[in-house]
């Protein structure tokens, strides 16, 4: 309940006794009027602050329930040491060619480590063979422009925004000189449809895709065409950080922008090597939205089961053999 941790407070044209006590009554703390100054405002948030602490008092503390979280099923953790350990060892001769091959290109480590982001938000520490230039990592923010899924949203709209409501004196203190809701914090000002845009903007494009990307080397070509650089996860398989079928990890950072109540259910699942959107990407006409990826894992983490999974990597191995097709 997100009253527990904030004031909510009803800026609105003048209303009725009735309609005030309605809204006091579903939640909010404090309903003033748009026209109050400054300093009533200020007065009316700390007689709100007074009462709350007082009803919390009176209110005997009742402890919330555990979050649910998502766990494994046995089937699916046997069959994933089992597959895992033969992948292992039949691939091997695999294994010792890469690393040769990374480290003639490109002086540095043959395997590349981050931090991702699995089932129920578990980071943890994802392998692959290295496929970019030492400093990748560094050159990411001056590639973004070529997300492919990128829209064409002004993200300065808000920084701009603040700046000119700032600096103006309005006649009113909660409304702009077009009549647009603004919203507060500490520091600033924004229109809240520029805020809005942002955040459309940012959840958008929390998968972060490049097309013809410059950072990678030769071999990380190669390697990436046959999805050789994904073979070092078998040691997460292993390990029991993922899975042969789940739900892509995360990095961190694109994590935290799929925090709402309905993209939140794509972490309530096994993160895995393949998935439903992989093999559905390849089925059809080789891209994906970003919106399409994340409802697909949204659909496995409801209906995965022992035949799904099946399905799944016998559609992975086939689009294998086909890949030069697809």
């Amino acid at each position: 309940d997100v009253s527990k941790y904030i004031y909510i407070v009803l800026i609105a044209p003048e209303m009725t006794r009735e309609e005030k006590i309605s809204y006091l009554q579903a939640g909010t703390d404090c309903v003033i009027s748009e026209s109050t100054s400054k300093e009533d405002l200020v007065k009316l948030l700390g007689i709100a602050e007074k009462c709350k602490r007082m009803e919390k008092a009176r209110k005997p503390q009742i402890k919330e329930p555990d979050l649910a979280i998502f766990k494994l099923p046995l089937w699916k953790r046997v069959f994933d040491i089992i597959f895992s350990s033969m992948a292992l060892l039949c691939l091997s001769p695999i294994f010792i060619i890469t690393v040769i091959w990374i480290k003639l290109e490109d002086k540095g480590p043959a395997f590349y480590k981050s931090k991702r982001v699995g089932s129920n938000y578990k980071v943890f520490d994802f392998y692959k063979f290295r496929s970019m230039y030492m400093d990748a990592d560094k050159r990411l923010a001056e590639y973004k422009k070529l997300n492919q899924y990128t829209e064409s949203i002004a993200e300065e709209a808000v920084a701009s925004s603040a700046t000119s409501v700032n600096s103006q004196k309005q006649a009113s203190f909660f409304k702009d000189d077009e009549q647009n809701i603004i919203l507060y914090s500490d520091n600033d000002a924004t229109p809240e449809n520029d805020y809005l845009k942002v955040k459309r903007h940012e959840r958008s494009n929390a998968f972060i895709k490049l097309e013809n990307d410059p950072r990678i080397t030769k071999i990380g070509h190669i390697i990436r065409k046959y999805s050789i650089d994904e073979l070092p996860q078998l040691f997460n398989i292993l390990n029991g950080d993922m899975s042969i079928v789940g739900n892509r990890p995360l990095p961190v950072y694109e994590a935290e922008l799929l925090t709402s109540d309905e993209y939140i259910q794509r972490f309530m699942a096994p993160a895995g090597l393949t998935g439903l959107w992989q093999v559905e990407k390849r089925g059809n006409s080789g891209s994906m939205s970003a919106e399409e990826r994340k409802q697909l894992d949204i659909k496995y983490a409801h209906t995965f089961s022992f035949w799904l999974d099946a399905k799944i990597i016998f559609k992975t191995f086939t689009a294998f053999v086909q890949k030069e097709d697809v």
